[in-house]
């Protein structure tokens, strides 16, 4: 989505939270949690920023995730618990969640974040989005912090599990069980704008391009590419 900045087309806190469906008791610190240091800096009335909230939320959801994958997944091991939670509370998956409720139009930024795309950045919407749920905690407590994050979570289930079924460790077990040589991963290209960057990646065995992938940062990239050779080694 692409933001032209322009104050007047900022959600206001009392529309997001209707529209949510969240009935903040007090708005001040819904507009806090959508408002970034480069407004506050442009606009002293607007006093604080929302990184206090962004700190506190981010302790909330770890708890929240962590009950969430406890309840959801009685079967899964401890370490898997842990990439669950981990996939789950990441800052491009928070980015995800923000996306889906589009945080971004109420996000409050100065003139030149907002000019450079700050609407749509990773970093920033995943900022908001655990502001947002410190706010929502400060203001209702844990069980709407619960209500309202649980459905987000079992929507995003089964993307995450495919993703924590760890393509890169299955790749180099297999290559090594079968002597196959040395895995190397290498970037051969880039795309997108620098506040949302695209990796395409390759990886060799032995010297030779086995499987390719994409990602919007490295990591991701390298398991698209170890998922892409284990389907062309036939392993998947």
């Amino acid at each position: 989505m692409t933001f032209n900045f322009n104050a007047r087309d900022i959600e206001p806190a009392s529309d997001l939270s209707r529209r949510l469906g969240l009935s903040f008791s007090n708005l001040a610190l819904l507009t806090r949690a959508l408002t970034h240091r480069s407004y506050v800096n442009e606009h002293p009335e607007a006093v604080e920023d929302n990184e206090r909230l962004e700190f506190l939320g981010d302790a909330v959801l770890d708890f929240i995730v962590g009950a969430w994958v406890y309840h959801r997944f009685p079967e899964l091991p401890e370490g898997n618990l842990t990439k669950m939670r981990s996939a789950l509370v990441r800052n491009e998956q928070l980015a995800k969640f923000a996306r889906k409720l589009d945080l971004g139009r109420a996000l409050r930024l100065g003139r030149g974040e907002a000019s450079s795309g700050g609407h749509d950045r990773d970093n920033l919407l995943g900022s908001t989005f655990e502001a947002l749920v410190g706010a929502l905690f400060l203001d209702s407590g844990l069980g709407a912090v619960d209500a309202f994050v649980n459905p987000i979570l079992d929507e995003a289930r089964g993307p995450v599990l495919d993703e924590i079924s760890d393509s890169k460790s299955q790749l180099q077990e297999y290559v090594q069980s079968h002597k196959l040589g040395t895995i190397h991963y290498r970037v051969v290209g880039t795309s997108g704008p620098d506040h949302a960057v695209t990796f395409e990646m390759v990886v060799e065995i032995a010297g030779e391009i086995k499987g390719s992938g994409k990602g919007t940062n490295k990591s991701y990239a390298e398991h698209a590419a170890a998922h892409d050779a284990l389907n062309n080694l036939g392993v998947l």
